[in-house]
């Protein structure tokens, strides 16, 4: 069972609590154009007797008119594809109702996939979905960080994605906190 979500970064960070002196507000200095944006889809896919495994894809969207800013069709298959091949299993897939996931498009895709089960989570239930804890946990840790560059922010995010792959407990956590019942359907 895999559960799927998307974020997107800028360079301007998320405003967090941080110390400073008394008296003297601490001002992170952001410059006011526009470069670009990060986009990142995510997926946590569990299994009974296996471990947690957290996946991800990146896509630079550097600043334009006219120019995409967000994930495509093709790149949520590339991820669900590249889970496939991990997992060697057939996936079910809980997503929300991003209008990319119900295109035409992606339904065609998905239909090519006999391996592939998925299910829309519903309209305005994050909670529901373990994924969006993964992005307050990165977007916590990025607080008050301000990326030079757009290729700088990637670095963090991959970074502190790639260790949250190796947090399984935190992961297990983010599935726990939604309290959906996941019951494996052979046990009693």
């Amino acid at each position: 069972m895999c559960f799927e979500d998307e974020a997107g970064f800028t360079r301007r960070p998320p405003k967090g609590r941080t110390w400073g002196r008394r008296g003297r507000t601490p001002i992170v200095t952001v410059s006011g154009r526009r470069s670009g944006r990060l986009s990142v889809a995510g997926l946590i896919a569990m299994r009974p007797g296996s471990r947690t495994r957290l996946c991800h894809r990146l896509r630079t969207h550097r600043a334009g008119k006219d120019k995409r800013r967000s994930m495509g069709e093709r790149d949520f298959i590339a991820l669900i594809d590249g889970v496939h091949h991990l997992v060697k299993a057939p996936i079910v897939l809980v997503w929300d109702r991003l209008n990319t996931h119900l295109s035409r498009t992606m339904g065609e895709l998905i239909a090519e996939r006999a391996w592939l089960t998925v299910f829309l989570l519903p309209a305005y239930s994050p909670d529901l979905n373990p994924v969006e804890w993964v992005w307050a946990h990165v977007k916590r840790s990025l607080a008050n960080l301000a990326a030079v560059a757009l290729d700088r922010l990637e670095t963090f995010v991959r970074n502190r994605l790639k260790r949250l792959q190796y947090r399984l407990e935190t992961l297990d956590g983010f599935i726990a906190g939604t309290s959906l019942a996941l019951d494996d359907p052979k046990s009693p």
